[in-house]
């Protein structure tokens, strides 16, 4: 195959398919074996240093917050990150010094609330690198690819792009049409991460709302932990095999951890914390504020559930949980006059 281009970004999360399903052979098993475990087990055991790690959920939305803080608790350092869309939950573990390589399709931003003064401080002092750069359906197809057992997803997306210049696909010619098209590697992760509502203790999982590609995330990774809002029994994901959207066989870990997404919003269950994110992104301005945040809430509490008696506790959950059901107003903070 004729090769016409090539990205000079750094490939990441890119093995073997033959390889990766041997070794899914060798380390995972398909019996039904309860997986319920600890945050602080989950990420001793599966979060190793400098390993490539990727998030599900989008942007602010049904991100596993929960995890991300007991990663940095337990001071995990070289990360590599897969920015698909990853906002404050990689903003957060850049800000404490945890990761070290980033290829980004949506990243450094808070969206409407503005950019990412602590990413973008570590990225433009060096101490993040920017090895790589997808567009978001790219790094979907790369998972895809992945998830589908081949080594590489064929696309036209990126084609006569700076995007595709500085990332690690290439652009072969067509042997049928003889055109141009962007190959686009697949992505095997170290480790993934998802937030679900509801899963049994076997890792059964339903989410509701958007999926965005976490059904090919969780078949991509070597290692799938599950953190959700709630633990169910068995009979009753069976009596609706249909919304089951990663079944048990992908999962290594199952925690349960109600508000897990906080300060971010777990679709139909609670709201964005508007006020706590306000608050993060003001004392992430200077390093002193940073220091000051994560002492705060992170480092000067023993779990996530003393976090959230500290972000306001039983009173905060509940009007989180009215917004999202579409009750009460809200004032932004970060809004000028709000």
């Amino acid at each position: 195959m004729e090769v016409l281009e090539e990205g000079r970004g750094k490939l990441l999360g890119w093995c073997d398919p033959w390889e990766h399903r041997e070794w899914v052979r060798r380390n995972k098993t398909r019996e039904m074996v309860e997986k319920v475990t600890t945050l602080r087990e989950a990420v001793s055991r599966f979060v190793r240093d400098g390993c490539l790690m990727a998030f599900g959920g989008f942007g602010h939305v049904r991100v596993s917050m929960a995890f991300i803080y007991e990663v940095i608790r337990q001071g995990k350092r070289g990360l590599k990150v897969a920015g698909k869309t990853a906002v404050h939950d990689l903003d957060c573990l850049i800000a404490a010094g945890c990761v070290e390589e980033v290829e980004v399709a949506y990243s450094f931003g808070h969206e409407l609330r503005g950019l990412s003064p602590a990413s973008r401080r570590a990225v433009e002092g060096g101490r993040v690198k920017v090895v790589a750069e997808l567009s978001n359906a790219a790094y979907q197809w790369r998972f895809k690819a992945a998830a589908a057992g081949l080594p590489f997803m064929p696309a036209y997306v990126m084609l006569g792009t700076d995007t595709l210049r500085r990332s690690s696909a290439k652009v072969v010619r067509d042997p049928f049409t003889g055109r141009p098209i962007c190959l686009l590697p697949a992505c095997f992760p170290d480790v993934a991460v998802i937030h679900v509502h509801e899963c049994d203790v076997y890792g059964n999982c339903r989410i509701e709302g958007a999926l965005v590609e976490d059904s090919e995330l969780a078949r991509a990774a070597k290692r799938l932990v599950v953190t959700t809002e709630r633990i169910v029994p068995t009979e009753r994901i069976r009596r609706e095999p249909w919304r089951t959207v990663i079944p048990y066989l992908y999962v290594d870990a199952v925690v349960e951890v109600p508000y897990g997404s906080h300060p971010c919003n777990m679709p139909g269950r609670y709201y964005f914390d508007e006020e706590h994110l306000a608050e993060y992104l003001s004392l992430t301005r200077t390093e002193e504020g940073t220091r000051e945040y994560f002492e705060r809430y992170v480092y000067g509490v023993e779990d996530f559930e003393e976090y959230l008696r500290r972000v306001g506790g039983k009173r905060k959950l509940r009007r989180l949980q009215e917004l999202e059901r579409g009750r009460g107003t809200f004032s932004y903070p970060w809004r000028k006059g709000g």
